[in-house]
């Protein structure tokens, strides 16, 4: 019988995941982590005392990991940095690699467990040349194959997705008919870190001193000073509501300039189709299979949300893209990160808009 350490984060997704896999015959181990630096932080108290009583009505033993200070180094602090350089980060994309999987794995070592598995609406696939890649899920609307992209060879070779197949319905529903305690948690929306959604009040708890006050929005069409703005770490490109422009028709955000604390804005939406990506790993496509100044067709998100554009990627270097679109993409922000899919969904590579 193999052993499988499962993420349980006291929501319905991991759960079922566990259930799902006690099913089908695994020995499963939970595992949740302690990640924020304040031990008190209400929502962590109240997700591990969840994924405690999941556990406890799946009849799984669960181990909790202390990885506060990884969290802080390798997430909150870069998160800092990339709003500081005017950049919007995605740090669920770095948790993922640096502290669910380095925790998962660590406890799968530490308990002779085979595999790792968590509630990600996602596949792993083996692929032609025998690497391993994520892939879409059976679900379109909760797809989060993007946010995996920076997941090694090793980590993805052990992982299972165990509602990758399902639409979120179905999950809620074979939680409710096993009686899982989670069957109706909500879906969590925000970044677990910053309260509210308040990116800027988090910024200014971690770095006052280095918090921008006032600045000039500048017109995209002839540079003219068109209004003041709060600080440029309240926004981020395609940007459109809370400018406060008295403007008399919309504008929205086209660049932010961080060394004069400067927000340019634009009268209309803003469209890209090319842009440059650093820091690549690869996932289904071997480095030796795109060679410098080679090219390849695939489609690309820019964001989570996007539902993803036809485009070629060309190796711009080692770790280097540069990616021209079949048609303009909205809002193509730097410090998010750009995933390339085949036709069939699999995940060919990732990295970060530059």
């Amino acid at each position: 019988m193999d052993r499988v350490v499962v993420g349980l984060s006291g929501g319905v997704d991991s759960a079922v995941a566990a259930y799902l896999l006690k099913k089908k015959g695994y020995d499963v181990i939970g595992m949740t982590m302690q990640i924020c630096v304040d031990p008190a932080t209400p929502w962590e108290i109240e997700e591990t005392a969840a994924a405690k009583h999941v556990a406890d009505h799946l009849g799984i033993p669960l181990l909790l990991e202390d990885f506060r200070s990884s969290f802080r180094r390798e997430v909150e602090d870069h998160f800092v940095a990339e709003y500081l350089r005017g950049r919007t980060p995605n740090p669920c994309i770095l948790c993922n690699r640096e502290i669910k999987w380095k925790a998962l794995l660590h406890c799968a070592e530490e308990n002779g467990a085979a595999y790792v598995a968590t509630g990600h609406y996602a596949r792993v696939r083996r692929c032609a040349n025998g690497r391993y890649a994520a892939a879409l899920s059976g679900s379109a609307a909760k797809d989060q194959s993007y946010v995996l992209f920076l997941l090694s060879q090793e980590a993805l070779a052990r992982t299972i997705f165990p509602v990758g197949e399902y639409e979120k319905p179905e999950i809620r529903r074979i939680a409710e008919e096993a009686g899982i305690p989670a069957a109706h948690t909500p879906d969590s929306q925000d970044i677990c870190f910053v309260s509210a959604n308040d990116y800027a009040a988090y910024l200014a708890s971690r770095v006052p001193e280095r918090m921008p006050g006032e600045g000039n929005y500048l017109s995209a069409s002839d540079g003219s000073v068109v209004g003041k703005h709060r600080g440029y770490v309240h926004y981020t490109v395609g940007q459109r509501k809370g400018l406060g422009i008295a403007a008399g028709h919309p504008l929205y955000v086209s660049e932010i300039r961080p060394e004069s604390n400067e927000v340019v804005v634009s009268d209309e939406d803003v469209y890209g189709e090319t842009l440059l990506v650093d820091g690549v790993n690869e996932m289904g496509l071997s480095p030796d299979e795109l060679p410098e100044g080679e090219s390849l067709a695939c489609i690309g998100k820019v964001r989570y949300a996007h539902r993803g554009t036809p485009c070629r990627i060309t190796r711009n270097g080692r770790d280097s893209l540069r990616v021209v679109f079949d048609e303009p993409v909205r809002a193509i922000t730097p410090g998010q990160a750009a995933v390339f899919y085949d036709a069939q969904g699999t995940v060919l590579c990732g990295g970060w808009i530059r």
